[in-house]
């Protein structure tokens, strides 16, 4: 069910054309209240698609009635053409719910620099079929319509406490923080003001998508959106509404490193006694960002120097000549020096751990990536043709 499992939400995901292949490629998802609350962080390219810069200006009352997304076409460097395209789709959107244009919120993603008559034609032409079709059924259709690249859609649903959060994801190329590259949708029937919802928004993503770094690629459409129609009554603690929520965006998360563009390798790569926890996340980039160590674990090769090799560029306090790394559980590293042959370490499991200590504090983050492969360059060398 994905959004439309929280009560008080209605979807939709319709095909106008936009894809090539017919697939669904329009999506809405409407509040139908009785809260109108919504929160949303974005991308922090300077380069940033029209969707984008419409929905930052929209979302700061703190109140969104629904949420239009498209996927064949990301609405980016498209000029003026391509504002009031955004403007014109929110304007069709609230014309349709009886709202105001100001409170709807737009999402695209696809191909960048793009866009004509036809493709505007085509988004407003789906944000009337999605709104006439939206219902409390929708919200799979919903998480199909936004898929690019993705093999399959992300859903994560979490029940508790008389209140539930449902959400949808899309994402399988471009990962890299701020945020990664994405298009979500979360909804719950909670009561939230709009303060606490922007809170617990900015606290889940900050450890979940932000820390998700497949390719080290950050894209111009990046948009999370928490919509709040306070249908079931219930207030819930602060802390465990953002608790739950942070689990709904680490399962998503985990679900879009898992669809990474031809990744072979989903790797974990934990820092343990930091001295801080931006130290922790320096270095855990580091590594993920790093080319050789991915192409090694694409290879299956526990080659444990491209590690320290990586950390070593960072700003982060420790001593290079006295941290641990294990991988799979192995300890290959000791003190800086060799310690289990490589030989012991099976990199053939997709799912990899790294584990890096670096001994100087108590401080801990993981960083989520993939390893570099043959597909991945393939499919990025024809994504437009």
């Amino acid at each position: 069910m994905s959004v439309t499992a929280a009560d008080g939400f209605e979807a939709a995901g319709v095909a106008v054309g936009l894809k090539s292949s017919g697939n669904l490629d329009v999506a809405v998802v409407v509040n139908r209240g009785p809260l109108k609350v919504g929160a949303a962080v974005f991308t922090s390219n300077r380069a940033k698609a029209n969707p984008i810069l419409w929905s930052q200006q929209a979302v700061q009352d703190g109140v969104v009635e629904a949420v239009v997304l498209n996927s064949g076409g990301a609405n980016c460097f498209t000029g003026s053409f391509g504002f009031q395209t955004t403007h014109q789709t929110a304007e069709k959107a609230a014309e349709l719910l009886g709202v105001g244009s100001a409170d709807i919120l737009i999402c695209s993603t696809g191909l960048i620099g793009t866009g004509d008559e036809v493709f505007r034609a085509k988004v407003l032409d789906g944000t009337e079929r999605a709104i006439a079709a939206a219902s409390a059924d929708g919200g799979d259709a919903a998480s199909l319509a936004i898929m690019t690249t993705d093999s399959k859609p992300k859903r994560s649903v979490v029940t508790q406490g008389g209140w539930t959060i449902g959400g949808m994801a899309k994402g399988a190329g471009m990962l890299a923080p701020g945020l990664a590259t994405m298009l979500v949708v979360i909804t719950t029937d909670a009561v939230l003001d709009a303060s606490d919802a922007d809170a617990a928004l900015r606290r889940a993503t900050s450890v979940t998508f932000d820390r998700l770094d497949s390719d080290g690629c950050m894209s111009t459409n990046d948009q999370v959106t928490l919509m709040v129609s306070g249908a079931s009554g219930v207030r819930p603690a602060r802390d465990d509404f953002a608790d739950a929520l942070t689990q709904v965006c680490l399962e998503l998360a985990t679900q879009l490193q898992g669809d990474a563009e031809g990744a072979s390798h989903d790797i974990s790569i934990e820092v343990v006694h930091a001295a801080s926890e931006p130290d922790a996340v320096e270095v855990g980039r580091s590594v993920a960002r790093n080319n050789l160590f991915k192409a090694a674990i694409f290879g299956n090769d526990p080659n444990w120097g491209r590690v320290l090799a990586a950390i070593g560029t960072t700003a982060a306090q420790f001593d290079p000549y006295d941290v641990d790394v294990w991988m799979n559980g192995v300890r290959v590293c000791s003190g800086g020096g060799p310690d289990a042959s490589r030989d012991d370490v099976d990199l053939t499991p997709r799912s990899t751990r790294i584990l890096i200590d670096l001994k100087v504090g108590d401080a801990s983050a993981t960083i989520l990536t993939n390893d570099l492969t043959h597909d991945y360059v393939h499919e990025n060398s024809a994504y437009a043709t």
